[in-house]
């Protein structure tokens, strides 16, 4: 028996990266996977082909930051899965860029995949959720730390928390846990771009000196999601290596 065993789980930003490996992870142990896509179909199918290797579930398309988009695909979602046990909000985007590069555009950009993203996603998926149900939050480090090169994007990450922990209280009531993960440097497109002599100079900065891997990551939200987590609600999880104590 997984640890998800009979769990329906909704993923958003699942056709690679961190939320490639959470949906694989969370089928591993038994869930019904949504596996949330926006713009590469391919890639959803192949995560969906890994999925089916242990349990099932479905590919769902959808701008987060698009409401009515959103509550189509929780529809769609639920109408196959019955209910939502799960909601992992791990969709967002990130661009490199000075604060004073950042134009309106790009400033608005991020706030709606990242922040309004999980707003649309929680917004719709709540009310199918019931005692016992987990929802878990994908932040940053820079959340925590800044950054020298994307405000906006730890702005975003830090909003999560704020939203994250405002949830954890007034869900609390109906027995739904609330939490977030805070990855650091992380095998994934954000750093596709690094030389190998950059990549070995991050690893040597990490205590345990490796970047971490989405598997990583997914672990971190398999406890989460799973009833080892029932008595922890609004906080949020570091896996960085060490790289960042809080």
């Amino acid at each position: 028996m997984g640890l998800l065993e009979g769990k329906t789980a909704l993923v958003t930003g699942a056709s690679r990266g961190i939320g490639r490996a959470i949906a694989i992870k969370f089928a591993e142990h038994g869930a019904f996977v949504g596996i949330n896509y926006f713009k590469s179909r391919e890639k959803a199918e192949k995560v969906l082909d890994e999925v089916k290797k242990y349990s099932d579930g479905m590919i769902l398309k959808a701008d987060v930051s698009d409401d009515m988009e959103v509550k189509k695909m929780v529809e769609i979602f639920v109408e196959k899965a019955e209910k939502i046990d799960i909601l992992v909000n791990n969709a967002g985007i990130y661009r490199r860029s000075l604060f004073l590069h950042i134009k309106p555009e790009q400033w608005d950009e991020i706030m709606n995949v990242n922040l309004k993203g999980c707003y649309n996603v929680c917004r719709h998926s709540i009310p199918y959720m019931k005692e016992g149900g987990k929802i878990v939050f994908m932040s940053s480090q820079l959340a925590f730390k800044g950054s020298t090169h994307g405000a906006d994007y730890a702005a975003s990450k830090a909003g999560i928390l704020g939203f994250m922990r405002s949830l954890a209280l007034e869900l609390a009531d109906r027995k739904i846990n609330v939490n977030a993960v805070a990855p650091g440097t992380i095998d994934t497109d954000i750093i596709a771009s690094y030389t190998p002599e950059q990549r070995e100079k991050r690893a040597m900065e990490v205590p345990l000196k490796r970047i971490g891997m989405p598997e990583d990551v997914a672990n971190a939200c398999l406890f989460l999601a799973s009833g080892l987590s029932d008595y922890i609600t609004g906080e949020t999880i570091h896996v960085n290596g060490g790289l960042y104590i809080h």
